[in-house]
C-alpha cells in the first residue's frame, strides 16, 4: 500500500528549502527515537542541494545523532569522481564535509573509472570506478540488500528526497525510458535526454519502499511538470507519479512551481 500525494506550498525557494530542512531534521530524529538509527537517500539538483546547505545551518542541526544515519543516493551522474556533476560531490560539500557522519555509513553510487596511463580505463572494483552503469549498478543493488532486513532487497529508507525534472522525472527515470518500468532496485540509463547521458538510479519499486517520499521542486519552469503530476497521468508518461512513499508522499513546492495547480495558486 502506498499513501496518497499531500501538497505543502511554501512562500519561494528559500523558504521552502529551510522549511524542507526544518522537517527533515525532526523526521530523523523520529526515526532515531523509534529505532536508534535513520536511512535518508538524498537528491541532487538546485533545491536539493540547497535544501542541504539549509539543514546545515539549522540551529537544529546536532538533534540528529549524524554517526547513526544511513546515506544514500537516489541516482547519480555516472562521470569521474571528481566531476562536479556528481551528486555525491554536491552532496559533500553543501553537508557530509562539515557534519559527523559514519563515513561506512555513507553509500555513494559507482562512477567512472579513471583512465590507465594506456588510455583504458581501470577495471570494475568499487574503488577506482567502473568501466560501466551496469557494472555500479549491479554494485548498489549488491549493497543496499546488505542494509536490508530478510526478505527485502532495500532497507527500509526513513525518506527518500527526490527532485523534478521539467519534463516529469524523479530520479534519473524519464519519461517513456525503460528505467521506469524497471524491477530490480537499481538499473542503468543510458542517452539520457539532459547530460551527462549516462546514469545510475534507484528504480520505482525501491523509492516505493519508503516510508516516506518527499518530491521538493520550485520556480515557474517546473510548474508544468507539477501540474502533470496531479493530472492523473501514470509514471510511464510522468515518472513523478510514481513517487510514493509506504506511510506518507509528500510534495513540497513553491507557490512558483505550483501556479498552474487549480486552486494552488
Amino acid at each position: 500500500m502506498t499513501a496518497e500525494p499531500e501538497l505543502v506550498l511554501h512562500r519561494d525557494a528559500g523558504v521552502l528549502a529551510r522549511a524542507a530542512a526544518a522537517r527533515l531534521i525532526t523526521r530523523l530524529v523520529d526515526a532515531q527515537t523509534a529505532r536508534g538509527e535513520a536511512s535518508l537517500v538524498l537528491t541532487g539538483g538546485g533545491i536539493g542541494i540547497a535544501l542541504l546547505r539549509a539543514v546545515r545551518s539549522n540551529p537544529a542541526l546536532d538533534a540528529v545523532d549524524w554517526g547513526k544515519v544511513d546515506i544514500w543516493w537516489g541516482d547519480e551522474r555516472f562521470v569521474a569522481a571528481g566531476s562536479p556533476d556528481r551528486n555525491e560531490r554536491q552532496a559533500r560539500e553543501a553537508l557530509l564535509d562539515h557534519i559527523p557522519v559514519d563515513p561506512k555509513r555513507i553509500f555513494p553510487m559507482g562512477h567512472l573509472a579513471a583512465p590507465t596511463a594506456g588510455g583504458d580505463v581501470e577495471g570494475r572494483a568499487s574503488a577506482s570506478g567502473y568501466t560501466d552503469p551496469e557494472s555500479a549498478a549491479a554494485e548498489y543493488t549488491a549493497l543496499l540488500a546488505t542494509r536490508a532486513v530478510a526478505g527485502s532487497a532495500v532497507p527500509s529508507f526513513d525518506v527518500v528526497l527526490l527532485g523534478l525534472g521539467p519534463e516529469g522525472h524523479v530520479a534519473s527515470l524519464f519519461p517513456d525510458s525503460p528505467a521506469v518500468v524497471a524491477t530490480e532496485p537499481v538499473v542503468a540509463v543510458h542517452d539520457c535526454p539532459k547530460p551527462p547521458p549516462e546514469r545510475v538510479t534507484l528504480t520505482l519499486p525501491a523509492i516505493q519502499s519508503a516510508h516516506e517520499v518527499w518530491v521538493i521542486v520550485a520556480g515557474e519552469e517546473k510548474a508544468d511538470a507539477v501540474a502533470a503530476s496531479f493530472s492523473g497521468a501514470g509514471p510511464i508518461t510522468i515518472p513523478a507519479t510514481g513517487a510514493v512513499g509506504r506511510d506518507r508522499s509528500l510534495w513540497l513546492a513553491d507557490r512558483a512551481a505550483a501556479s498552474r495547480l487549480p486552486g494552488w495558486q
